[in-house]
C-alpha cells in the first residue's frame, strides 16, 4: 500500500464501531472492577482504622503503597502484552488483583496492610497502559480520545456504585458470621474480578485480525487505516523504538505531568469517603450516597471533553483546562471545607476537571510515539505518573494527622493541578509549519 492510497474504511462502513461495542463495555466492566477494588479502602478505613488501630498516616502509607508496587512491575508486564498477547496478558492481571483483593479481609495489623496493598499493585501493573496500547491495535489516532474517555468513564461509575454500594456492604453485614462490615467488603468486591479474568480468556481477542467478529473487509479496512496512521507518524517524525524514545523530552515531561494529575485523584478519592463522613456526620450509607455527586459529575464531563477533544482534533487545551478546573475545585474545597455546599461544589468540579484531564491525556503520548516506544513510553508515563498515587493519599493523611485537618493537604495538591496545566500548555505548543 502506498501512503496515496485512501484508507477503505472511506468507501465502506468503519467497523470502528462495532469494535467499540464489542470491546470498550467489557474493558470498561474490567476498568470499574480494578478501581472499586484499588479505592475501597477509603470506605474500610471508616470501620478498619480503629479495628487494627492504623494512625492517619499509617492509613495514608498503605493507601499509597499500592503504587510502589504498580511502579516496580509496569514496563515489564506492558512489554509482555507485546510478546504473548493482550488476552493471556489481561486474564493473568484480573485474576491475581481478584485473588489479591479477596485476601484484604484477612488483614490484621498494618504490617499486613502494607504487605497486601504492595502485592495488589504489583499484580494490577500493566493493566490501564496495556488496555491504552490495545486501543491502538483498533482505533486510528483521530478516533482514540473518544475511545479512551468512554473507557476511563468508568472510573467515574466506580465512585457512584462503589460508594453507596460499599456503604451499604459496611453498615449492614457488619458481625454478619462474626466478619465486620469492612471484611465483607474486600470479599463481596473482589470476588467479581475472578470471573472476570476468566472470561478474558474467551471474550478478547489479541487484535484485529483474530477476531471472529469482524468481516474480512472489516479486518482490512482497520489494517490499511491503521497502516495509513501508522505511515502518516513516521513522516511525523514519531518515536518507534523504546530506548531511542527515552531522549524524547516530552516523554518525561508526560510522566511528571500525569504524576501531579494521579496525585489529584488518588489525594481526593482515597480520602473522599472521610472528608464526607466529617462533613455530615451521619451513617455510612449517608456518606455512600453523598460520595455519588463528585463522580457523577465526573462521567458528563469525562464524555464531553472527549467527544470535544477528538471534533476538534485539540488536546493541549482541553488537558491543561480540565487540570486547572481540577485545581480550582481543590483549593475551594480546602478553603470552606466545613461548609457542605461549596465544600461538596469544590469536591465535584475538581473531581470532573481531574478525571477528565486524565481521559484526554493518552492522546498526547500516542501523537509522537509509535510501536515498541508506544508499549514502553505509555508503562513508563503510568509507572512514574501513579507514584503520584502515592503521594496523594499520604500529603492528606500527614496533613490530617499533624494539622487536624485535609486543608493544606488538598491546597498543596491543587497548586500541583496547576503545575501540570502549565506544562502541558508550554511543552506541547504546535511546532510551526515548513
Amino acid at each position: 500500500m502506498t501512503s496515496a492510497d485512501p484508507p477503505i474504511s472511506q468507501n465502506a462502513a468503519p467497523p470502528y464501531r462495532k469494535a467499540a461495542r464489542r470491546l470498550i463495555p467489557f474493558l470498561f466492566v474490567l476498568y470499574l472492577a480494578a478501581f472499586i477494588d484499588r479505592v475501597n479502602v477509603g470506605f474500610a478505613k471508616l470501620q478498619m482504622a480503629s479495628d487494627l488501630e492504623l494512625s492517619e498516616t499509617d492509613f495514608g502509607f498503605g493507601a499509597g503503597i499500592f503504587f510502589l508496587g504498580y511502579f516496580a512491575l509496569e514496563v515489564p508486564s506492558n512489554l509482555l502484552l507485546l510478546r504473548f498477547g493482550p488476552r493471556l496478558a489481561f486474564a493473568r492481571i484480573v485474576l491475581l488483583w481478584g485473588f489479591i483483593s479477596l485476601a484484604m479481609a484477612l488483614v490484621h495489623d498494618k504490617w499486613s496492610f502494607y504487605g497486601l496493598r504492595l502485592a495488589l499493585g504489583m499484580a494490577e501493573a500493566g493493566f490501564f497502559p496495556g488496555v491504552i496500547l490495545y486501543l491502538t491495535f483498533w482505533f486510528p489516532a483521530q478516533q482514540r480520545a473518544r475511545s479512551t474517555a468512554l473507557f476511563m468513564t468508568a472510573l467515574a461509575i466506580a465512585g457512584v456504585i462503589g460508594g453507596p454500594l460499599s456503604g451499604l456492604i459496611m453498615e449492614k453485614l457488619d458481625g454478619w458470621t462474626g466478619l465486620r462490615g469492612w471484611q465483607w467488603l474486600f470479599i463481596l468486591e473482589g470476588a467479581p474480578a475472578i470471573l472476570m479474568g476468566i472470561a478474558c480468556l474467551w471474550f478478547l481477542d489479541d487484535g484485529p485480525a483474530t477476531a471472529r467478529w469482524l468481516t474480512d473487509d472489516e479486518k482490512l479496512a482497520i489494517r490499511r487505516d491503521l497502516e495509513t496512521d501508522r505511515l502518516a507518524r513516521e513522516r511525523a517524525g514519531h518515536e518507534q523504538d523504546f530506548l531511542r524514545g527515552l531522549r524524547n523530552q516530552r516523554l518525561w515531561l508526560l510522566a511528571l505531568v500525569y504524576m501531579l494529575l494521579v496525585t489529584g485523584i488518588y489525594g481526593v478519592s482515597f480520602w473522599l469517603p472521610q472528608i464526607l463522613h466529617d462533613l455530615e456526620q451521619g451513617g455510612l450509607m449517608v456518606t455512600g450516597w453523598l460520595s455519588m455527586i463528585p463522580y457523577l459529575c465526573a462521567c458528563a464531563v469525562m464524555i464531553l471533553v472527549g467527544r470535544s477533544s477528538d471534533l476538534r482534533d485539540e488536546r493541549r487545551w482541553h488537558v491543561a483546562g480540565s487540570a486547572v478546573a481540577g485545581g480550582m475545585g481543590l483549593a475551594l474545597c480546602g478553603l470552606f471545607l466545613h461548609a457542605p455546599v461549596p465544600a461538596i461544589a469544590g469536591l465535584s468540579l475538581a473531581t470532573a476537571g481531574i478525571f477528565a484531564a486524565l481521559a484526554t491525556f493518552w492522546s498526547l503520548p500516542t501523537a509522537f510515539l509509535s510501536g515498541t516506544a508506544a508499549a514502553g513510553g505509555i508503562a513508563l508515563i503510568n509507572a512514574i505518573g501513579n507514584l503520584g498515587g502515592y503521594l496523594g493519599p499520604v500529603m492528606v493523611g500527614w496533613a490530617r494527622q499533624f494539622t487536624g485537618s485535609v486543608e493544606s493537604g488538598l491546597l498543596a495538591i491543587a497548586a500541583g493541578l496547576i503545575l501540570a496545566a502549565l506544562l502541558v500548555a508550554a511543552g506541547f505548543r504546535p511546532r510551526p509549519s515548513g
